[in-house]
């Protein structure tokens, strides 16, 4: 069975007639923006069996980043929150936003870990072309090292640089 999907306009009428919102997306996500009245249900602990509860057989509609991870997993978070009626909301908090919608916001929080490894893995490639014309041409390693690394992250599913960063104490969760 395919789960409905919602605009975000139609999912905030819906939400305001009592639907409820859970947000999918990992808790550092959820705390650093999300939507007002939604409910943090990282999709790991639905993937885990976490079931959701609806009151009263109201509809949940769920949200990630995009929509992308909402709309793979349709059959896990219909599983997950049988028998209530599932809609997703298409785009998730991104056409939210868009659609000028508002969010809660808290920059104090950490930055997403793969906008963290994006950031740094951009940075050392820069560094090592900058660094490879102009002293030695053997710091153009540090680029195809990085490179490589990122590569296997990509094949594997497992990141280390993202493991190294996520142990940062700048990524402690602020409650």
């Amino acid at each position: 069975m395919t789960p409905g999907s919602v605009s975000p306009r139609e999912a905030k009428k819906l939400i305001e007639q009592g639907a409820v919102l859970i947000d999918i997306r990992d808790r550092a996500e959820y705390l650093r923006e999300h939507i007002p009245n939604a409910r943090s249900v990282p999709f790991a602990d639905i993937a885990a069996g976490k079931t959701v509860e609806g009151a009263n057989q109201r509809p949940i509609i769920f949200h990630c980043q995009a929509g992308m991870r909402t709309t793979q997993n349709a059959d896990a978070l219909i599983k997950a929150a049988s028998p209530t009626p599932v809609l997703l909301m298409a785009g998730g908090i991104n056409a939210w936003k868009s659609d000028s919608l508002p969010t809660i916001e808290d920059k104090k929080q950490p930055l997403p870990i793969m906008r963290q490894v994006q950031i740094v893995a951009g940075t050392l490639v820069l560094i090592g072309v900058a660094l490879g014309y102009t002293i030695d041409s053997k710091l153009f390693m540090l680029s195809g090292f990085v490179g490589a690394g990122l590569l296997f992250a990509g094949i594997s599913g497992w990141c280390g640089m993202a493991s190294l960063l996520s142990k940062m104490p700048w990524n402690r969760l602020r409650k």
